[in-house]
Order: C-alpha cells, then sequence, then structure tokens
C-alpha cells in the first residue's frame, strides 16, 4: 500500500468508505476500489476489512451484494474525497438511476474523524450507518472501537443488526 504523502501542514484524518457492488464481477470492482482509494491525492489505505455476502435491502430479486468497508488516511478535506468517491463509481460504471437499483460500485463515506457534517449532498456520519450490518461488520472487524457519534462505538452496535443476513467471504 504506497498511497500518497500529506502535503506539508495538513494532518491526515482517518476515514471510513463503505464499499458495495451487485453487478458484474463485483470482488474485482471492490479490489480495483481498494486500489484506487490508495492513489487518491494526500490519501493512504490504511486498513481493508474482509469481503461480505449481504442481502439488498428494501428491494426483491436483485443479486446479493458483495461489501466492505476501508479505513483511510486522507488529507482531502471531506467534499473533495465525496467528489473523488463519486468519480471512482462514475469510472466503474456506476448510474444512477433510482435509489435502489443494482450497482457495479457503490462508495458511501461513513466517517470522517470525528466531524459531523450536513451539506447538500454530505451527511457524516453517514445517517444509516448505524443501521446496517453491511456497514456495521466489515467496520467492526477493522476498527472495533471507532466511535459512531451520537450512536456508540461500532463493536456496541453489532446485536442491533444480528437478524440481517451477511457472511463473511475473505
Amino acid at each position: 500500500m504506497t498511497g500518497h504523502h500529506p502535503p506539508p501542514g495538513r494532518d491526515p484524518v482517518r476515514a471510513f468508505v463503505a464499499l458495495g457492488a451487485n453487478l458484474g464481477d463485483a470482488a474485482a470492482a471492490l479490489a480495483s476500489a481498494f486500489a484506487a482509494l490508495d492513489d487518491l491525492p494526500g490519501t493512504r489505505l490504511f486498513a481493508r476489512s474482509s469481503l461480505y455476502r449481504s442481502a439488498p435491502i428494501g428491494v426483491t430479486g436483485h443479486p446479493d451484494y458483495l461489501n466492505a468497508v476501508a479505513a483511510i488516511d486522507t488529507t482531502l478535506p471531506a467534499p473533495d474525497l465525496l467528489a473523488a468517491l463519486l468519480d471512482l463509481e462514475r469510472s466503474h460504471g456506476r448510474r444512477r438511476e433510482t435509489e435502489l437499483a443494482p450497482r457495479t460500485l457503490d462508495l458511501d463515506l461513513l466517517l470522517y474523524g470525528d466531524a459531523t457534517i450536513a451539506l447538500p449532498g454530505l451527511d457524516v456520519p453517514h445517517p444509516r450507518m448505524h443501521l446496517r450490518a453491511f456497514v456495521l461488520v466489515p467496520l467492526a472487524e477493522i476498527a472495533p472501537d471507532t466511535d459512531i457519534p451520537g450512536r456508540g462505538r461500532a463493536a456496541d452496535l453489532l446485536d442491533t443488526v444480528r437478524d440481517q443476513r451477511i457472511e463473511r467471504l475473505s
């Protein structure tokens, strides 16, 4: 994991990104996305979770998702990081036709340090992350003590999502 050195004078922030895909070669898409995160300016991939298979939420008849979580250290401001994540989705063929449509790659900014951000298109912490096993399980794997502002430690929230189907793959 090479990454880029931060510019002088700006301390990196530990951010967490959820990765998901359920179209095409999802495993290859997630592997590519992990590498692309490590290649973002001023950003280094710090840790990556295992891959997990999970059932889509809110829809029926869609393929299962592959999910993971990445921890990155970045000097990018949160809005710039979000823009980079959206660019990565587009470069992997993501089209946003409907909210719950299957996707070639989905990247969500979960946490940006301990910041609480409410901007158009950018809510941090991610407003539903504490309700989703496909986020909490891989997050707790790589960073169990991570605090989700207003919700508590990632590991302490796992019991609340035990009824959601998720399977660790690798």
